[in-house]
């Protein structure tokens, strides 16, 4: 059984909203930060937004930051994103990764779901 599963995308037009979630089932990841990243073709997984484990810790990418909020309930990590742009149509990753210092690097996370498709329109 899948440990991380996004849900939640879709196809929006631009200035619309949309709420991702992410679902971390595997209790031995409690205690993991969360992570929100996208991918486009061809191009490298970039980091979107973070949230420690318990919640009170937040952080964004500057690409995003104003307009997408990251939130934590129980296991549940919440995307919320307004003001949807065409650059922001992407696949989006959820991870887990088990020291906050480490939000920013893709490559210290230890599991990821499958993804999301987000498509904003112009």
């Amino acid at each position: 059984q899948a440990q991380i599963v996004e849900s939640g995308g879709g196809l929006v037009q631009t200035g619309e909203s949309l709420t991702l979630s992410c679902e971390v089932s595997d209790p031995s990841l409690a205690s993991f930060s969360i992570g929100w990243y996208r991918q486009t073709p061809g191009n490298e997984r970039r980091f979107v937004a973070a949230i420690d484990d318990g919640g009170s810790l937040t952080f964004y990418a500057s690409s995003v930051e104003g307009r997408f909020t990251i939130s934590k309930t129980g296991s549940l990590v919440y995307l919320q994103m307004r003001g949807l742009k065409p650059e922001d149509t992407a696949v989006y990753y959820c991870g887990a990764t088990r020291l906050w210092r480490n939000v920013r690097l893709r490559s210290k996370y230890d599991s990821w779901g499958r993804g999301t498709d987000v498509n904003v329109s112009s």
